[in-house]
């Protein structure tokens, strides 16, 4: 019996080993997140298929005008001269095969368009990809954010539970009285509760971006990994526009319109142009009386006089839409210059709030409340002081996380502003 109790707690906890490494989820890093986000965004994945089905219209734009074959028969008698039926005895037999010739270059044009319609899908898609980019950068910082703030919710606890400890210490040999111990007692309140919301915040992170994801992983096997800190360098603001200008996805689809719409006023103007129908047949009579003309071919050409329609109203559309796609460029280029600008300012702004808490806020903060906490443990200080120093310290020191998330956040705005990552 023993023996076979000892197998089952060895299979247990073999099944407890396997089960611990299946639950344990790799932490995922920010190039991992968006490598898992381009592959498997429905939005994305949907909006791609739009850049196939250009394509496919590219195949639809550059086929030929088909041939028509027409089967023709006439001169057909009920009956011949002596009263005896015979059928198709003098009858005309004409198949004709005709074929539509496009001038003008319609059909190479018809091509050029659609691949210039394809390029602006891409460019399109680009931009749509930038954008959820943003999206994600937004969800990933705000879980590296809630981490931090979890950690340090966690740090104050265990700082505070510590002071606890030494507090009833001191009351049990009658160095403080009991409502000081009280106090001490309900402030730790506070502590739980910051503990309790940044876990609630962190979860709520963590959900928006599995959805981004569209993973089914379970929220407490889900973790990221990634440095929440920022760097002083920073680029000048005409060197980020410069970037936007060359990269800015939305700024190369107006650009495209306007080539596809020069494109497409070269081919109504073609379409005004006329187009033969260009035909042969062969004809057989059995009944000629021209022994040498009983079969025959013949060509022909038809040509439509474009007297009325001369395909007007399509030139004037197509020139129309060239300045308009003009001016919906300038206005292109003038948000990027304003997206650029304005999240320059921001991400600087955030700097030169961060570089005082780096070099001096942080390390007064820990100063402060070390200090204080140690003089009213030997009765230097009040519990007012030392209570005020704590909050003090822990004001700090969630400002200085609010911030740093604050520039990571300003930091992929201006990513999304110059259409590229150029700041993690």
């Amino acid at each position: 019996m023993q023996q076979i109790m000892r197998r089952v707690c060895l299979a247990a906890l073999v099944a407890g080993g396997f089960a611990s490494g299946a639950c344990a989820q790799k932490a995922l890093t920010w190039e991992e997140v968006r490598a898992r986000f381009e592959t498997n965004n429905p939005t994305l994945m949907a909006d791609k298929v739009g850049i196939d089905e250009s394509k496919a219209q590219q195949i639809t734009a550059y086929l030929r005008p088909n041939p028509q074959l027409t089967l023709a028969a006439d001169g057909t008698q009920i009956a011949s001269h002596d009263g005896v039926w015979k059928p198709f005895a003098g009858t005309y037999e004409t198949p004709t095969i005709s074929y539509l010739h496009e001038r003008q270059r319609k059909r190479e044009l018809r091509l050029e368009s659609a691949q210039k319609g394809t390029l602006i899908a891409e460019s399109n898609h680009a931009d749509l990809e930038r954008t959820l980019l943003f999206n994600l950068r937004g969800a990933f910082v705000a879980t590296l954010q809630a981490k931090a703030v979890l950690r340090l919710a966690k740090d104050n606890l265990s700082y505070y539970d510590n002071l606890l400890d030494i507090s009833s210490t001191r009351f049990s040999v009658g160095d403080i009285s009991r409502i000081d111990l009280d106090r001490l007692e309900l402030q730790r309140v506070q502590y739980e509760s910051d503990v309790q919301s940044a876990e609630v915040n962190l979860r709520t992170a963590k959900i928006q971006l599995l959805t981004l994801l569209n993973a089914r992983t379970p929220v407490d096997q889900f973790d990221i990994s990634g440095a929440f800190d920022f760097n002083e360098q920073l680029m000048s603001q005409d060197e980020f526009r410069k970037l936007a200008m060359d990269t800015r996805p939305d700024l190369k689809a107006a650009v495209e319109a306007v080539d596809k719409a020069q494109t497409d006023h070269k081919r109504a103007v073609a379409y005004g142009s006329t187009d033969p129908i260009l035909s042969a047949w062969y004809t057989h009579n059995s009944s000629n009386n021209n022994p040498f003309a009983v079969n025959t071919l013949g060509v022909g050409v038809s040509i439509p006089l474009r007297i009325f329609d001369r395909n007007q109203g399509e030139k004037l559309r197509t020139q129309l839409d060239i300045d308009r796609t003009g001016k919906l460029t300038s206005a292109a280029q003038a948000l990027v210059f304003s997206d650029v600008d304005s999240a320059y300012a921001v991400v600087n702004s955030s700097l030169l709030l961060l570089q005082p808490y780096r070099a001096k806020y942080l390390q007064q903060a820990v100063r402060v409340r070390d200090t204080v906490a140690f003089s009213y443990q030997h009765g230097g200080a009040s519990l007012v002081d030392f209570l005020n120093a704590q909050s003090e310290y822990r004001t700090v020191e969630l400002s200085y996380l609010n911030l740093i998330g604050s520039y990571l956040t300003a930091t992929a705005q201006l990513n999304l502003a110059v259409g590229r990552e150029v700041l993690q």
